[in-house]
């Protein structure tokens, strides 16, 4: 079925829905994508490179306006709902899924955007919690709606941007811009080589050899939420130490591998190994993009393995699942490459597969981890997909 009357029908039964909770139809509709990140991670919080792709797992909104200064949310993934009020003059987060759609309002009125109430129904089919952005697809698309109804427009640029700054202020979570800009600015059948300083960005095409193949070890562990926020302090903390010597540095991104070894000394072990990855993993990105435009694929893998292995050591975000699916993977016939995706702590590999050993991968894959874990995983094939689009309403 083409994609574009598949997305009709979704629509269609999006918006019966939504009129069957609010009583009313629909003004606008959106759908954001989730992503899976090919290689840098860790890197945009560090003002390094990042190689995301948008995947083909969407997260819905669709909107009409109110006549009060209120936001009724449904979730129907979680079944559950929330009242937001715009008027509140000191909101504070409640540690729960709203405060995605809170952050968003709040900023959008930093802006000055006239914000009205509105009607709210989101699903999505990413999963929470499995390293593929769910939570940035949820910002990006509920900004988008907030925006329809607005008047007001931004480009997506000061989207992804306004999306970061949300989780960021009133989520908690200091997370970097790369989820968000992929969210906004995926390409069909593209990879996305960001430089998350400028967020100057270069669409790469993806071999139609080669199939993104997402494996989701089903584990979340509950440390992670604190543990990144931490990562990042490490980081800085690098810096702070490193510009005693390097005074001219601003971030990671601006020191060579060569002058991190040559100040060793100058770090506790604990901040060399989070400093070491982020440099060694920025100098990844750009070779493995590269050799994915040249073919080169024994290249594009053994960056993904180095990522992966630098990750578990370095920066001690790996745990043993993600551990087990990758050296699982790397046994498969076909596989270019392995690694963990997203945060960390659990959650995704992404896998690059020569496009005629995808089944035999998946079903490989999926015995060999149930056997070793006792966990049944998910295993997601996927086309690199588009970024934010909305969906007209009158075909549905």
């Amino acid at each position: 079925m083409p994609e574009r009357k598949h997305d009709e029908i979704i629509a269609s039964r999006f918006a019966k829905k939504f009129s069957a909770r609010f009583a009313v139809a629909p003004q606008r509709i959106f759908r954001a994508p989730g992503r899976a990140n090919l290689i840098g991670e860790h890197t945009d919080y560090n003002d390094g490179f990042a190689l995301p792709a948008a995947i083909e797992l969407r997260t819905w909104t669709a909107i009409a306006p109110r006549k009060d200064h209120q936001l009724h949310v449904f979730s129907e993934n979680l079944n559950d709902t929330a009242e937001l009020d715009l008027t509140e003059t000191h909101p504070q987060p409640q540690h729960r899924w709203p405060d995605y759609v809170h952050g968003i309002a709040l900023m959008l009125q930093k802006l000055a955007v006239p914000l009205a109430g509105a009607n709210i129904f989101i699903a999505s089919d990413i999963p929470r919690g499995a390293g593929l952005s769910s939570s940035a697809a949820l910002e990006v698309s509920v900004a988008s709606a907030l925006l329809s109804i607005s008047g007001a427009t931004l480009d997506l640029v000061e989207i992804a941007k306004l999306c970061q700054q949300a989780e960021n202020e009133f989520v908690g979570a200091r997370v970097g811009i790369m989820d968000q800009f992929a969210s906004c600015f995926g390409s069909a059948d593209h990879a996305i080589l960001l430089d998350c300083r400028t967020l100057e960005c270069q669409r790469l095409q993806l071999p139609a050899s080669l199939a993104m193949v997402v494996c989701n070890t089903m584990v979340k562990h509950e440390h992670a939420g604190g543990e990144y926020n931490k990562r990042r302090a490490q980081c800085q903390e690098g810096v702070t130490l490193l510009r005693r010597s390097l005074p001219a540095i601003k971030a990671l991104r601006d020191v060579t591998l060569a002058q991190l070894q040559a100040h060793r000394d100058e770090l506790p072990e604990l901040i060399y190994g989070r400093c070491h990855h982020v440099i060694s993993e920025t100098e990844r990105v750009l070779r493995c993009a590269t050799a994915l435009q040249a073919g080169d694929f024994a290249t594009v893998g053994r960056c993904m393995a180095e990522s992966h292995f630098s990750l578990k050591d370095g920066y001690q975000v790996s745990c043993r699942e993600l551990d087990v699916m990758v050296e699982i993977a790397a046994r498969r016939d076909g596989v270019v490459g392995s690694r963990m995706t997203g945060g960390g702590f659990g959650g995704s590999t992404i896998n690059l597969v020569k496009t005629d050993a995808v089944e035999e991968f998946k079903h490989r894959v999926s015995r060999e981890y149930k056997l070793a874990t006792q966990i049944a995983p998910d295993i997601y094939v996927s086309k690199a997909g588009q970024g934010v689009t909305e969906v007209d309403v009158s075909t549905s």
